[in-house]
């Protein structure tokens, strides 16, 4: 179907789903921009595109509002894993997708309704290196390092789950401050790629609470991928189990780190809506 898309949430966590074969129109920083506004699109926190892939069962492309392009998105893995599944574009329960940041499992693990609920994403390996993720840092790895800002000193932790975090110890979580700060640290000169900065705060054992300010989209409801990052940098300092919860504003999800630091996540997803984009909308999109 022309133009068909779907949107879908991951704990509140939103994206569109478009087929990159459907599209009759070129999806330029315009075009993504006004589909991903509220106001004059149909308002999301980002695209996820289905395209060829000569490496996996899938590829997938994923858009930032602002345009730019992420290498992986936990939430949004499994928002097109269920869009694959649903559509039946997948013929099993368990298949491998390729983003920029590398290629994943995902699998099944409920359905309802004949459609996926609850998926399993591998994410990967969790590399902390600095050239990885990458940061500007004179150690090898950047953890309880100090980044100065103009008016705040941070403690920070960095590591790469396929695109790059940046984790700050919280006693106190501050939405106001993460508001304040967060987007001070994303731009930071250190980080030449940007970065995606979070709040984190240990409840107990198995379980952190998380504010999130995602790398060109801004404060973020819930992200797969920064909870896996804060797991794996609290697990790494010996902070909490290798089996925990990550709570969100959104929801939480379930977080295992394995000896070797491969990362599986596991967390529902839910449609939201699903139609084709109108002829006055593309006709917005392509006028210059």
């Amino acid at each position: 179907m022309q133009n068909f898309f779907v949107k879908s949430h991951g704990l509140g966590n939103d994206y569109i789903v478009l087929n990159q074969n459907e599209l009759q129109f070129e999806l330029t920083d315009k075009a993504i921009k006004t589909i991903c506004d509220v106001h004059y699109g149909i308002g999301s926190d980002g695209i996820l595109l289905k395209v060829p892939s000569y490496k996996a069962a899938f590829g997938l492309r994923i858009l930032n509002p602002d345009g730019s392009e992420a290498e992986k998105s936990g939430n949004g893995l499994r928002i097109f894993a269920k869009y694959l599944y649903d559509l039946k574009f997948a013929k099993s329960s368990c298949f491998t997708i390729e983003t920029p940041g590398g290629i994943v499992q995902a699998k099944i693990i409920e359905e309802s309704n004949g459609k996926a609920h609850i998926i399993k994403v591998d994410m990967g390996k969790a590399d902390f290196s600095s050239d990885s993720v990458p940061v500007k840092c004179n150690k090898k790895e950047c953890i309880d390092e100090v980044l100065n800002l103009e008016y705040r000193d941070y403690e920070i932790n960095c590591v790469s789950v396929g695109n790059p975090h940046c984790i700050i110890l919280k006693d106190i979580l501050d939405k106001k401050e993460l508001l304040t700060f967060g987007p001070q640290i994303e731009n930071n000169p250190i980080f030449p790629n940007r970065i995606n900065v979070q709040f984190a705060k240990i409840i107990s054992p198995d379980e952190v609470e998380i504010l999130i300010w995602e790398r060109g989209a801004g404060y973020t409801l819930a992200s797969g991928s920064s909870a896996c990052a804060v797991a794996a940098v609290l697990v790494k300092k010996g902070l909490v189990k290798p089996e925990l919860n990550i709570k969100m504003a959104g929801g939480s999800l379930k977080i295992g780190i394995d000896d070797n630091w491969n990362i599986g996540m596991t967390g529902e997803v839910r449609e939201i809506a699903s139609g084709t984009l109108s002829r006055e909308l593309i006709a917005g999109l392509t006028s210059r």
